[in-house]
Parts: structure tokens; C-alpha cells; sequence
């Protein structure tokens, strides 16, 4: 079944009913899943969490120059799931993945990870968590030039100790299902932008972390190199079992998702999930609600 659940006063149940439910109070609006106002956590239907992130919160400034880029903001994100997050620019949507991520520190809540409370641990433990329970795909793919696409991928395995033949084998797997071993032996200079990205994708999977963070993946690639990566993305999900939290602007990414959280100054506005829709109807959906946000999303598909 497809859902549009209610986080704020507006809902988007489907395609016909976004522009109806933003003209009800929320007491009007019936609850068709697990998501509740009031701050509760919006979270998936089935599946352990592997994100847990409570009441968060991120304020900037002081005194009179305050600025909270976050506000009680609740949400899960259960194993194997595929998670968007969308939002105009200024939302909040950067810096709730930079604090899932540990790249930034959040001012009040919790951010659990795998079971481990991401908010408290001392920097030498974090920088071990981070490394070994996460993955990162940024919009540059950050690889790096002295490395081929077979070392950039193998080099989180060997920080980590890995054996040299088991490293060897696990690049070569995820390098064939992500459809880049023709790659493997050349430098970053020597692939297409799109390539670079999915080398990137690689190298976050072979560790096999519990939460993949992807920031603005698309941002950089034309409209076939984003739409080769985001075919790689659902291979990382369906074959791999990987859980996949995205920023993004771009609706056409988001389609791909199994769910999207939309962010608005800094607090989840609603939450759409795929269900059984095929992605155009999804990207229909999508497009509602960003249009009733006020915002633009791609319209490429």
C-alpha cells in the first residue's frame, strides 16, 4: 500500500489528495501509518533500525543571533532501507545528514547508529565507529588521483587490516555488480564523471557498513551518468541489503527511493512512501509535494 503520513498539518495521501489535505487542519487528516505529530518518530513500518534519530535538534549563533537549522526533528530508518531527503536550500536537510554522519555535532538529541549513540562517544572512538560503520558517496567523488578505481576502492579494506586476498575478492564483487570492472585498472583522469561516482559507490559498500550516506550524489553527472548511479544505488539496496540514507533537491533521485522525508525550515514537513507504485507514479507524487512546498524538483524522468 502507498503512503503519505502526517507530520505537520499537511499530507500528501496521493497524487490527487496533496493539494486537499493542505487546506485541512491535521485533526482532520486520518493517520495512515506509523508516523504521529507531536514530535514522535517518523520511522518505517517493518525491520530493526539502524537509525535512530531523536528530538534533534542544531542551533547556531547566540544570544540574539540565533539560528536553529534543526528543530525536534524524530525519524528511523529501518536495515535495508532506501531513504530520501528532500528539501529547498537552507532547510536543514545538509545538516541533519552531516549529524547522522558525525561530520558535524548536534546541539540536543540523539543520533543512534547500529545501537550505538553517535552523540556521546569521545572523538578517538568516533573516528573508529565512523569509519567502520559508515559509508560516504559526496557529490565530488573524492577519490583519489594516484589510485586506480581497484586501489581506491580496496584502500577502507586495507586501513582496516583486511587480508590482501580477501580484500581482492571483495572488490571484485562489488565492483561487478555496480557494473565498473572495466574500470578497476584505470585512474580517476581516465573515467567519465559518472564512473567516478560509482567507483565512490563502491568504495562506501566494500566495507559493508551499516548506514550509506549519500550527499547530492547526482549533483554533478548529466542526465545518464545520474540516472546509471541511481540504478547502481538500487543494486546496493536490493543485492546488498544496504541502507541508504540521500540528500537530495533532485525529485527524479528521490524516485528511486523506498521513502522520502521532506525537510522544511529545519523540521520534517511529511514523509511519502513508495509502496508497490511504479517509480513514475512515485515521481508524480514526489513532484506534488515539492510544488506544494513552494520548491522545484527535476522533471526529467
Amino acid at each position: 500500500m502507498n503512503e503519505a503520513s502526517p507530520i505537520n498539518p499537511m499530507v500528501a495521501a496521493s497524487g490527487r489528495q496533496v493539494a486537499a489535505a493542505h487546506a485541512r487542519p491535521a485533526s482532520d487528516v486520518p493517520a495512515t501509518g506509523p508516523v504521529r505529530t507531536g514530535g514522535a518518530a517518523v520511522g518505517s513500518a517493518i525491520g530493526t533500525p539502524v537509525l535512530e534519530v531523536v528530538h534533534l535538534e542544531k542551533v547556531y549563533g547566540a544570544r540574539g543571533n540565533v539560528t536553529r537549522a534543526l528543530e525536534d526533528v524524530s525519524f528511523t530508518v529501518s536495515r535495508g532501507e532506501f531513504v530520501g531527503i528532500m528539501g529547498a536550500s537552507g532547510s536543514g536537510k545538509s545538516t541533519l545528514l552531516n549529524c547522522v554522519s558525525t561530520i558535524d555535532s548536534a546541539t540536543s538529541g540523539s543520533v543512534v547508529v547500529n545501537g550505538a549513540d553517535v552523540t556521546r562517544m569521545k572523538a578517538a572512538k568516533l573516528a573508529k565507529f565512523r569509519r567502520e560503520q559508515l559509508g560516504f558517496i559526496f557529490q565530488d567523488s573524492n577519490l583519489l588521483d594516484t589510485l586506480t578505481a581497484r586501489e581506491n576502492i580496496a584502500l577502507p579494506l586495507t586501513i582496516a587490516r583486511v587480508p590482501a586476498r580477501e580484500v581482492s575478492v571483495r572488490v571484485e564483487d562489488v565492483a561487478m555488480r555496480l557494473n565498473i570492472s572495466a574500470v578497476l585498472d584505470k585512474y580517476p583522469y581516465q573515467m567519465s564523471g559518472g564512473q567516478q561516482q560509482r567507483v565512490a559507490a563502491a568504495r562506501a559498500l566494500v566495507t559493508d557498513p551499516a548506514l550509506i550516506m549519500a550527499d547530492e550524489p547526482t549533483g554533478a553527472l548529466d542526465s545518464k551518468n545520474a540516472r546509471l548511479l541511481l540504478e547502481s544505488f538500487e543494486t546496493m539496496n536490493r543485492q546488498y541489503q544496504a541502507t541508504v540514507l540521500m540528500v537530495t533537491h533532485d525529485s527524479f533521485a528521490a524516485s528511486y527511493t523506498n521513502r522520502v522525508l521532506f525537510i522544511r525550515d529545519g523540521k520534517i514537513f511529511t514523509e511519502l512512501r513508495r509502496g508497490d507504485s511504479p517509480r513514475r507514479a512515485f515521481f508524480d507524487r514526489i513532484m506534488e509535494v515539492v510544488a506544494m512546498m513552494g520548491g522545484e524538483g527535476s522533471d526529467a524522468l
